[in-house]
């Protein structure tokens, strides 16, 4: 007769479950609108209590914000230019990243869109410091210049330039129309030279 040896469970601090909970929500914010992405719904794939989600996030409302501060961290993260190589080359490399992670991740970032474009103070802040921190980042990988200085006037464009990056991205999702993938990566890396260009010469 064989004796079964108890199985340990690792128990998790309150700070690793929550932060369990938020890669579990991430990873449904993947496939379905912020909207969708329910107490309930969570709760069900943690196999947890309703209970126990409100103890780690009070309110719905603040789950949805928590869950959107790790994903927009993650695309921070995940878009991250090389430390090494020609400034086009990096840029192109992330890039090359912010296109598959809007293709991966598209219904959750859709939706985080159009509730920074909404009334949601939150997750307005949370939309408009991941874009800063994705334009900000141009300046420092190319602090050379090589590709844009930095100056008032192309800090405003680079800004511009990421909502246009955006709109190609969504638009292209929501139609391809014939155009490759390829050809979308050569309009969001060419396009930021080619504004820069238009810019009078400083001194």
């Amino acid at each position: 007769m064989t004796t079964r040896t108890p199985s340990t469970r690792t128990r998790l601090s309150p700070e690793e479950r929550r932060s369990q909970l938020l890669d579990l929500g991430v990873r449904l914010l993947s496939s379905r609108s912020l909207d969708e992405l329910s107490i309930d719904l969570l709760a069900e794939e943690a196999g947890i209590s309703r209970g126990l989600l409100y103890h780690y996030f009070g309110s719905k409302q603040a789950f949805h914000e928590a869950v959107v501060r790790r994903a927009a961290d993650d695309l921070v993260a995940q878009t991250a230019p090389p430390v090494e190589g020609e400034p086009l080359h990096r840029l192109l490399v992330s890039m090359t990243a912010y296109l598959d992670y809007v293709d991966t991740n598209h219904a959750g970032y859709l939706s985080l869109v159009k509730a920074a474009q909404g009334g949601n103070d939150t997750l307005r802040e949370i939309y408009d410091q991941a874009r800063a921190a994705l334009t900000d980042r141009i300046f420092r990988e190319d602090a050379q210049g090589q590709i844009i200085r930095e100056t008032p006037q192309t800090r405003l464009l680079v800004k511009a330039w990421a909502a246009f990056a955006e709109e190609v991205v969504l638009g292209w999702k929501a139609d391809p129309a014939g155009v490759t993938r390829e050809e979308v990566l050569d309009v969001l890396v060419m396009s930021l030279p080619a504004l820069v260009g238009v810019l009078p010469p400083r001194e």
